[in-house]
């Protein structure tokens, strides 16, 4: 569709004011944020309920429902538990491609992160700094630390260097990083305007119908530029429209009329 910059962003703005509201948030993996105090204990399981974030939200929310059952106090249990220890909670975990043997390579490599960094957020900001800010060199050095010790073939973070959107990812950075009433925004000191649009079919399909992209492809390329797009609406905060333009998808009661009803 052809509109001008200031069409699009009366547009943006309405869905934002309309949909950015904590009565859509349900059913999402969000929800289990607000069950913990411990600013360490809210990045672990916000890492644990994005990065299951795919499939049906009533399969996503009992697969972490069911992870949090075993980590009741997530940094404190991560500490004690050991592999073993572990393998034996999860012994036959299983959702979608994953395994109990990449579940447990994935909590160890939370737990080796928190080990050496203190905790997610500062291994994360130490990436930050040492790449200049730059969006994929900072996502790139948060995942080689958590997948450094990885012993089955399966992971469940995926390698920002091969192109992936890393969708689940971003959705935790957006959710660590922004602070309003929908993201706790826990990580204050990590800059809103590094973050990328996490990349799922809603967003796609929005992005192509707003002009923010002409790719085919739902990748990292993708991803980036459609958050480029939006940097021009909200040069600080550009992904701020991730949770109310996605509602419009997620919602059986919203639809993407509010979009298609334009004039071209």
């Amino acid at each position: 569709m052809s509109n001008s910059i200031e069409e699009t962003r009366i547009l943006l703005e309405s869905v934002y004011s309309n949909y950015h509201k904590r009565e859509f948030i349900h059913p999402d993996p969000l929800e289990f944020l607000g069950n913990y105090k411990n600013s360490e204990d809210v990045e672990i399981v916000a890492l644990i309920a994005s990065s299951f974030a795919i499939g049906r939200v009533r399969s996503i929310l009992q697969t972490v429902e069911l992870i949090l059952k075993v980590l009741k106090f997530p940094k404190k249990d991560l500490q004690i538990l050991d592999r073993k220890n572990l393998e034996s909670a999860f012994y036959q975990f299983k959702y979608r491609f994953y395994t109990d043997h990449s579940l447990v390579d994935f909590l160890m490599g939370i737990k080796n992160v928190i080990n050496e960094f203190g905790s997610l957020h500062n291994c994360f900001l130490k990436g930050v700094n040492q790449t200049d800010r730059d969006p994929l060199g900072s996502l790139t050095y948060f995942v080689s630390h958590l997948t450094a010790d990885i012993s089955s073939g399966q992971r469940v973070l995926p390698d920002p260097e091969k192109g992936s959107a890393c969708k689940r990812l971003n959705l935790f950075l957006r959710w660590m990083v922004r602070k309003d009433n929908i993201d706790p925004g826990i990580w204050a000191d990590i800059p809103k305007n590094i973050l990328i649009i996490p990349l799922d079919t809603h967003m796609m399909q929005i992005s192509q119908i707003l002009g923010f992209t002409s790719r085919k492809s739902a990748d990292m390329k993708t991803a980036i530029e459609i958050t480029n797009a939006l940097k021009v609406y909200d040069p600080i905060d550009p992904v701020r429209f991730d949770f109310s333009l996605t509602r419009l998808g997620i919602h059986p009661d919203l639809n993407y009329d509010e979009l298609y009803n334009r004039e071209t």
